[in-house]
């Protein structure tokens, strides 16, 4: 259960600048305002659960502070002299839509706005910041970074694995570096983390910001991260074409496997777009492949009725038909590993079907690497700029050891190990759950656990 202190973001210390920014604390004349540390967002917006906290009514198992996030924006003073500092940017772990994006934002706001001309960039994600691996960053400028938002991937290159945060610490102040953001999901935020309390018992001046990168969305307190939208916009193509390999065919199955470690908010988001998907898989809810209501009876009979079928599946479902977490063992990153469960699923089916002498034909489409580069659609676009301006304010203004985020339509900042604390998930009981079973056709619960059985209804499938 989160509390109100959760929520309190850190600071190096007194603001004794002033922002070079030419803006006012005043309403009605055209010019935006700065923005004071007491401006805060309710993380909760319905007035009956806002009201019941205030009364001391509300759930304890849920939330009993009114939670409330700091708000992002430029500060009137500032704990860095404009002009005076050295800044690093780092990215991590996979290609996202966006990640070139957001280092030309934070290079032109920095540059521009705040007047600092040295920005590194270290390259290969945190391998470059130990001085072992021999890999030396890169000097950031407007005319680099001019056009890369056009372009997929990360000029600075990415990697995943653990590094010693000593080293890397090190390696910041063997360069003067005052801020360092670090751009990347769940792992390397924690690695920001564990940066940023080794900078403060150190007692050094360094701030440490975090703009969160993740296609999955599943950061927790961040209604939306950059390159989701680019990333299910993207998926609909896929699910379009398996579509329409599936009805071309008789008994048709079109399979497309979509990100979604833990969560399948791509999934989800992808189906809801392209409104052609009888079947999702998800990480959250169980499924089971045989019995009168598992995946292959209800396959079947919606073959038998429509001749063709379109599955989507998050890549983090039905790990449990791959052994437990211990057997698959840790990847280089330090997540469980995963079995292929697009795959599994193509074999598995088209087995059951041979084994009931039922002629299928299977069509299967992985697009991940097709999205993992892409460049970002105009919307992340926008969104990628808004959140390198608003991580460059926090840092000028002396916040670490936090992101950047969004919640309800606000950008906010987090501390960082709150977001990290636990990955956000879909709650099959939301009403984004609901419209995609809606919008599908599919039963609430693809399995035959009786107490989900007896909870869940049946509806009918749409054609």
């Amino acid at each position: 259960m989160v509390k109100t202190e959760d929520f309190i973001v850190k600071n190096l210390g007194e603001r004794n600048f002033m922002s070079p920014l030419p803006l006012s604390h005043s309403d009605d004349d055209l010019v935006s305002n700065f923005i004071d540390d007491d401006e805060r967002f309710l993380h909760e917006i319905s007035f009956k659960k806002v009201r019941q906290v205030v009364a001391g009514t509300a759930d304890k198992s849920c939330c009993s502070d009114l939670i409330t996030f700091e708000a992002a924006g430029p500060r009137e003073k500032i704990y860095f002299e404009p002009g005076k500092i050295k800044c690093g940017i780092v990215t991590c772990g996979g290609l996202c839509p966006g990640i070139n994006s957001v280092i030309r934002g934070i290079v032109m706001e920095l540059y521009y706005r705040y007047g600092c001309q040295s920005i590194y960039g270290f390259r290969y994600g945190y391998l470059g910041m130990v001085k072992e691996s021999g890999i030396d960053p890169i000097l950031l400028t407007p005319d680099i970074v001019e056009d890369i938002h056009a372009k997929g991937g990360s000029i600075l290159g990415s990697s995943r694995g653990h590094q010693d945060v000593n080293k890397m610490v090190d390696r910041l102040m063997n360069f003067g570096i005052s801020v360092l953001f670090c751009i990347g999901g769940d792992g390397t935020l924690r690695a920001a983390h564990l940066i940023a309390e080794e900078i403060l018992n150190r007692g050094l001046n360094i701030s440490v910001i975090g703009v969160p990168k993740t296609i999955d969305n599943d950061i927790n307190f961040v209604e939306k991260t950059f390159g989701f939208e680019t990333a299910f916009s993207i998926a609909v193509n896929s699910i379009q074409s398996a579509h329409t390999e599936a009805k071309d065919s008789l008994n048709g199955i079109g399979i497309v496997r979509l990100m979604g470690r833990e969560s399948g908010y791509i999934a989800a988001n992808a189906a809801l777009a392209s409104q052609d998907v009888n079947y999702i898989l998800v990480p959250e809810i169980p499924f089971d492949l045989e019995g009168p209501h598992g995946l292959y009876s209800i396959l079947k009979a919606r073959l038998e009725r429509r001749r063709h079928a379109v599955i989507v599946v998050a890549e983090g479902a039905g790990q449990s038909f791959f052994g437990s977490e211990k057997e698959r063992g840790k990847d280089s990153s330090g997540n469980t590993k995963l079995g292929d469960i697009g795959v599994f699923l193509k074999d598995s089916i088209s087995k059951y079907f041979k084994s009931i002498d039922f002629k299928v034909n299977i069509k299967y489409i992985d697009p991940s690497y097709i999205i993992r580069s892409a460049p970002p659609i105009p919307s992340d676009s926008i969104f990628c700029a808004q959140l390198a301006q608003n991580a460059v304010h926090a840092a000028m203004a002396g916040k670490t050891d936090m992101l950047v985020g969004l919640w309800n339509y606000h950008f906010t900042h987090v501390p960082i190990a709150t977001a990290t604390r636990e990955r956000k998930l879909i709650n099959p009981e939301s009403n984004l759950w609901l419209s995609v079973i809606e919008a599908t056709g599919q039963p609430s619960y693809i399995g035959n656990d009786p107490i989900f059985l007896s909870k869940t209804r049946i509806i009918d499938q749409k054609d």
